[in-house]
């Protein structure tokens, strides 16, 4: 079994190495962020599904998969659209923490640069060319509220117009890849992945590539280290709707070796508009109020396949509108977070010259704090070294 690295309580918390510190739960930990506790092999009706999905034409996919949310409604674990269990593992670490070192906790390195409350990151998934020629006024309407995204295209199942991708990578947005072909057969044998992985080393090279998704979010954990990206963004934290119903459980970036994985913490727009019939952003705004009171990782994923109706329109830009209103938020690009979380991994917080500081690559950007575990949550106060 390939190892998680940098993905214990440990490396999330970062206390200072003069601390006492508690056994870490790596292994119930692990358990989440690998989806142990599923069965494997998944679902044979489902499976077949969507291996027939490329013949069956669009409006009878949506009625399918509409009969089939009723079944997949009733997965008791993870919860939909909050799944608490790696925060409540968190709280109960940072408690005992807390008493351990007398009642005061630790100095730690905040999750975010410059002490930041929570991280916000749009990415997109372009299924067809239909999506990439809609790309640029998706991407107008986010830059007017003042933010960017990344694009993830698939090369080898429509036509790629680069003028378009360019005109994104001009605007500050960046392009990463959905596959080769989206067509749910990358992870069917270790010989298909390997050829792909391959191929998705000459194009990651050729295009400046750091970012992948793997498409329908099928995905292996135990292949998933040797994707030649910096970072993927696969797993939802809980999915019951997707082909592969599951989620990682947790709303922070962590790590399958040296691939850094920034989970889906919010519902898909597909799988709220077109399959749940969703009219509003209730959901997304519950979940997203719940992420930032836990100081996490606010990921959306959004489809220009899917969202160009003027109602659609409407609702994502009163979403970003929304988020907008926040303080205290961290607003990057998937591999700027990436990059961020490999430094504070790399980083410790320790003693210098007498005093609490950070050390390591996070030392420029990272900012001291304490924590405080509340009844429902963990507070991260900044603090003077």
């Amino acid at each position: 079994m390939q190892k998680t690295g940098g993905s214990t309580l440990r490396d999330l918390t970062k206390f200072s190495d003069q601390a006492t510190l508690p056994a870490d739960p790596g292994d119930a930990l692990r358990r989440f962020l690998r989806e142990e506790y599923l069965e494997r092999g998944g679902n044979p009706l489902l499976n077949l599904y969507y291996r027939m999905k490329p013949l069956i034409p669009r409006p009878l996919q949506l009625a399918l998969r509409r009969r089939y949310i009723t079944r997949q409604a009733q997965r008791q674990f993870p919860n939909w659209p909050i799944e608490p269990c790696v925060v409540d593992l968190l709280r109960d670490y940072v408690l005992e923490t807390v008493q351990l070192n007398g009642g005061e906790a630790p100095h730690s390195c905040a999750f975010w640069p410059h002490g930041k409350q929570f991280a916000f990151v749009i990415t997109h998934d372009i299924e067809w060319d239909a999506g990439l020629r809609r790309a640029p006024a998706l991407g107008a309407l986010e830059k007017k509220h003042g933010f960017t995204s990344s694009w993830n295209f698939v090369p080898e199942r429509y036509p790629i117009d680069w003028a378009i991708l360019e005109e994104l990578r001009a605007e500050g947005f960046e392009l990463g890849l959905h596959g080769l072909k989206h067509d749910g057969k990358l992870f069917a044998s270790r010989k298909i992945f390997e050829a792909r992985v391959n191929q998705m080393k000459v194009y990651a090279s050729k295009w400046g590539l750091a970012g992948f998704r793997s498409p329908s979010t099928l995905r292996n954990p135990e292949w998933m280290h040797v994707l030649p990206f910096e970072y993927d963004s696969t797993f939802p934290d809980t999915d019951p709707y997707e082909p592969q119903p599951g989620g990682c459980c947790t709303i922070w970036p962590y790590f399958f070796a040296d691939l850094v994985e920034l989970p889906m913490t919010l519902p898909q727009d597909h799988t709220l508009f077109e399959i749940l019939g969703h009219r509003d952003i209730a959901v997304w705004q519950k979940k997203a109020s719940w992420i930032m009171r836990h100081g996490g990782m606010v990921l959306i994923n959004v489809h220009p396949d899917y969202m160009m109706t003027q109602e659609r329109l409407s609702l994502y830009e009163e979403f970003l509108v929304w988020m907008r209103s926040f303080d205290g938020m961290y607003h990057a690009l998937p591999l700027e977070v990436s990059r961020w979380w490999r430094a504070r991994n790399a980083s410790r917080v320790s003693l210098r010259d007498g005093r609490p500081a950070i050390l390591g690559p996070a030392a420029d950007k990272g900012v001291l704090v304490r924590a405080r575990p509340g009844e429902d949550a963990v507070t991260w106060t900044p603090v003077s070294p």
